[in-house]
């Protein structure tokens, strides 16, 4: 995502010109700094090499025994120039205590007065000062030449102002040169870091930054999607608010930084979440929901992570399913309109014949098996969406030769089930469970019969006949539900398999329906149990728990409640 630009400089520029300036001002003042300590350093050393020189020469019994002569400065002269060339100082000059000089290095101005001060020298001090003298403004030190306790003269050592900056020039160089490549190198590594962080800023500015953080923060909140990403090491770097609903994870609770381990989801989501290839559309359930897992690593030279996006399924694999049954039902009713057209015609032909009692028999007949159930499922279910399921559940069992059985135990009376318990969970729950039980006892009877064979048509409650068992039951405390068939039944060995996502004995793309039957039963807080049914089948009981209700009117009689009875002797038929 690129922003309009607002600043005309990147980030990285503007940390690089900064830095420059930055290093280019510690540099300038590091070398202030230098400059200014070294000249100090220069000017201390000058005086310190002088004073030496000068008490050397006070101190010097040649330079007494001189003084002592009628000419001082036949023998000081030489010496003081000899001692001048060995130090490398400006001047060394002798004199009285009147200031009269006797040594110069202009001979010509032996015999004229010494310039500068002498009073704290005539006291027996030596001290320095900075004075302009004949040779121009110099370091001095003035000392006195002592006795035997009497001062009997003065010596005065210098060095020139401008031979010492002369020093300090020469050293300025180099300090300028080592300046110079302090510059250069701390230039060419922040134009370096720069460049590193050009590249992953991608040439953005501080406030185009800014800006996509804002705009980061709001997508992530807004967006419906989940959206997951992990680093390397399959920790959490981000999750958005989607994605933590999706994967059931607490508002407040600290998911970033955690691993896709440690957050107890069901290991088929876990391992599509751990791949390393690319997932697309996979369907996954969690404890409550059906999420649609899309899966991409990202790649830079190296593994650097995966971004994964969630899409709640949930509610469309509901509508699926009860798009599904509506269409049976439809399929059911289209049929038994074809069907009941040539009964019709079947009747008209009978009376046309003149055999008025047969077909009054006949049709009567027909009318007293379909109605039997009718009014067994509308007394004994009030319940409206679980009546009309089960009536058009009955209409595509018939359609497919298998005989849907309600329990004589079973009772659910108009208000047992409180408005909490979704009326679509209850869909999911039973029409998932009959839709089964239905594959199996008209598979089971197909392969009785000899494959490719039609189930031969037996009467309503005989043995031999295809049949699901519906049981529906409501009492103070719970919701059961529960649907046996006659198919072949499932082993112990396949009995924790069956919840699972992808099991089915249909082939590839089946074995959702268990699934979602465990999911919605889970979400209401409930529990789904499978055992061996008395026909020789599956039996799948599911038990919903049911808040405490005011006893009134329409409360199910204390004989009703409890576990219904697996063999009721007086059922329904369809």
């Amino acid at each position: 995502m690129r922003l309009p630009r607002t600043l005309p400089r990147s980030l990285a520029g503007q940390l690089f010109a900064m830095q420059v300036v930055l290093i280019a001002a510690v540099v300038a003042g590091c070398a202030v700094f230098a400059y200014a300590s070294g000249s100090a350093q220069a000017e201390e050393t000058a005086a310190r090499q002088v004073r030496v020189a000068a008490l050397a020469v006070a101190d010097s019994p040649s330079v007494r025994e001189a003084i002592r002569t009628p000419d001082p400065s036949a023998a000081l002269q030489p010496y003081a120039e000899r001692v001048r060339e060995d130090t490398g100082i400006a001047f060394i000059t002798i004199m009285d205590p009147e200031r009269v000089r006797w040594t110069h290095p202009d001979a010509a101005r032996i015999g004229d007065t010494f310039l500068g001060n002498t009073a704290k020298a005539l006291r027996g001090q030596t001290f320095t000062e900075t004075y302009t003298g004949t040779l121009g403004p110099s370091i001095r030190v003035v000392t006195p030449i002592r006795d035997q306790g009497r001062i009997v003269g003065l010596v005065s050592a210098g060095i020139t102002v401008d031979r010492v900056s002369s020093q300090v020039r020469d050293q300025l160089g180099a300090l300028a040169l080592a300046a110079g490549g302090a510059l250069a190198l701390g230039g060419i590594g922040t134009y370096v870091v720069n460049a590193r962080l050009r590249r992953h800023t991608h040439g953005m500015n501080a406030a185009e930054l800014s800006r996509l953080h804002d705009y980061h923060q709001a997508t992530l909140h807004a967006v419906r999607e989940g959206l997951l990403m992990l680093d390397g090491r399959r920790r959490i770097a981000l999750i958005n608010d989607a994605g933590r609903e999706l994967l059931g994870l607490e508002p407040d609770a600290e998911a970033v930084g955690r691993t896709v381990d440690e957050l107890a989801l069901p290991a088929p989501l876990t391992g599509a979440l751990l791949a390393s290839e690319a997932r697309v559309d996979e369907l996954h359930l969690t404890a409550e929901r059906v999420v649609v897992v899309n899966t991409r690593p990202v790649v830079g030279g190296e593994r650097r992570g995966t971004v994964v996006t969630l899409r709640d399924h949930t509610e469309l694999q509901a509508l699926t399913g009860e798009l599904d049954s509506e269409r049976g039902f439809t399929q059911a009713l289209r049929s038994q309109a074809h069907e009941a057209a040539n009964r019709l015609h079947t009747v008209v032909s009978l009376i046309e014949l003149g055999r008025v009692e047969e077909a009054v028999d006949f049709a009567t007949e027909e009318l007293e098996l379909a109605q039997v159930l009718t009014d067994r499922v509308v007394g004994a279910v009030e319940e409206p969406v679980l009546a009309a399921l089960l009536l058009g559940k009955a209409a595509q069992g018939h359609e497919r030769g298998v005989e849907l059985v309600l329990a004589e135990d079973s009772l659910i009376d108009d208000g047992a089930l409180p408005p909490s318990l979704a009326q679509r969970d209850l869909v999911t729950i039973l029409g998932n469970l009959i839709d089964n039980a239905v594959d199996a006892a008209s598979e089971n009877s197909e392969v009785a019969g000899g494959a490719g064979t039609v189930p031969a048509p037996r009467a309503p409650g005989s043995p031999g006949r295809a049949r699901v068992t519906v049981t529906a039951l409501a009492d103070e405390r719970e919701l059961l539900l529960r649907v046996a068939d006659s198919g072949a039944g499932i082993g112990p060995e396949a009995a924790d398999e069956v919840f699972r996502r992808g099991w089915s004995t249909h082939g590839a793309g089946r074995g959702l329906g268990l699934a979602l039957v465990r999911q919605a039963a889970y979400r209401n807080g409930g529990t789904v149990e499978l055992d061996a049914g008395p026909d020789g089948g599956a039996r799948f009981t599911v038990r919903l728990p049911l808040p405490a209700r005011t006893a009134g009117p329409g409360s199910m009689p204390e004989s009703a409640s409890g576990v219904p009875s697996d063999s009721a002797n007086e059922e329904a038929t369809a």
